[in-house]
C-alpha cells in the first residue's frame, strides 16, 4: 500500500513520462538534455495557479508580461546550445527560472540575467529550493551586461533581437557559442518572424553565423525595468 501521497506523485510521474515522449515526438534527440529536462521539475518553477499545466507542453504566463517557453521550445534550444560539464553559460532573461534550471544540470556554472527585480527574486528563491546550488538569477541588464561577470563558453538569449548584442559578443569566450533569436522585419499589420541564430567564435576569435530555422521568443528590452 501506498501513502496518502501516493497517487498524486503517481500522477506527476506519468505526467513526467508523458512530457519526455512529447520532447523525442518533437524531435529532442540529446540524452542529456533530456535527462537534464526529467531532472527539473516543471511544477516547481510554475506560477502556483498554472501547476496543474506543468507537465504539458504548452507556454505559461509567469507575470510582468513574461512567459515561461515551451518545454519542447526550450529543450530543442538547449539541444543546439550543446553546454558540457565544464562551460560556464550567460542566460539573458531568468524568467522563472526553469531554464537555469535545466542548464544546471548540464554546466558547471550559469548565471541568469533577468531585468524584471521581482522575477529575479522569485526565480533566485526557486533555484535555491530546487538545490541548483551552480546557478544563480541576477537582476541586470542582459542585452548588456558588466564586463566584470567574465567570459562565458555558451550564452543564450531567451528573447529575439535585431542582431547579436555587441556587449554579449564580447563576453563570449573563444571556441565558445551564443544562441539568440533575430527578429525580421515584418510588413504593416503583420508579426514578425524570428529565426535561431547560432553564432561560433573560434579560437582566433572569428565569428560565424549559422541559421537554425524558425522559433518563437517574445522580443528583447534594453535595461533594467522601472518596475516591478
Amino acid at each position: 500500500m501506498t501513502g496518502d501521497g501516493g497517487a498524486p506523485q503517481a500522477a506527476e510521474f506519468e505526467e513526467r513520462a508523458a512530457l519526455l515522449l512529447t520532447l523525442r515526438q518533437g524531435g529532442v534527440r540529446d540524452l542529456s538534455v533530456l535527462r537534464a529536462m526529467e531532472a527539473t521539475p516543471r511544477e516547481a518553477f510554475a506560477p502556483y495557479r498554472f501547476r496543474d499545466l506543468a507537465n504539458r507542453n504548452l507556454s505559461l504566463p509567469i507575470g510582468c508580461g513574461q512567459t515561461m517557453s515551451r518545454p519542447v521550445d526550450l529543450a530543442r534550444r538547449l539541444e543546439a546550445l550543446k553546454v558540457g560539464r565544464g562551460h560556464r553559460v550567460l542566460e539573458v532573461g531568468a524568467g522563472s527560472g526553469y531554464g537555469a534550471a535545466a542548464l544546471a544540470q548540464l554546466a558547471r556554472e550559469v548565471v541568469s540575467l533577468e531585468r524584471f527585480g521581482t522575477l529575479a527574486i522569485e526565480a533566485s528563491r526557486r533555484l535555491a529550493a530546487h538545490g541548483a546550488t551552480n546557478a544563480k538569477a541576477v537582476c541586470g541588464d542582459g542585452l548588456d551586461p558588466p564586463f566584470e561577470l567574465g567570459r562565458f563558453d555558451r550564452i543564450i538569449v531567451q528573447a529575439s533581437v535585431g542582431a547579436a548584442p555587441a556587449a554579449l559578443i564580447q563576453l563570449l569566450a573563444p571556441g565558445g557559442l551564443m544562441l539568440f533569436a533575430r527578429r525580421a522585419h515584418a510588413m504593416a499589420g503583420a508579426r514578425a518572424k524570428e529565426r535561431l541564430i547560432k553564432l561560433d567564435r573560434n579560437e582566433e576569435g572569428e565569428l560565424r553565423e549559422t541559421d537554425l530555422g524558425p522559433c518563437r521568443l517574445g522580443p528583447a528590452i534594453p535595461g533594467l525595468a522601472q518596475a516591478l
